[in-house]
């Protein structure tokens, strides 16, 4: 299960986790072109969430 974990979440250089933006696959067509492209790319987790997984993911 952390293989499944590990594959959603990337590490920068300085220990940062980051994961994508929801809602990026489907029914884009009626979403405005602004908040499409806003969507694209990764976001830093909160860091309530980030310790909780890297509590997970270091089992």
């Amino acid at each position: 299960m952390r293989k499944a974990v590990l594959k959603r979440i990337k590490f920068t250089a300085t220990g940062k986790m980051l994961v994508r933006h929801g809602r990026q696959n489907h029914f884009n067509a009626k979403m405005a072109r602004k908040n499409q492209l806003n969507q694209h790319g990764m976001t830093p987790l909160h860091h309530t969430v980030e310790k909780k997984l890297r509590a997970y993911v270091n089992q």
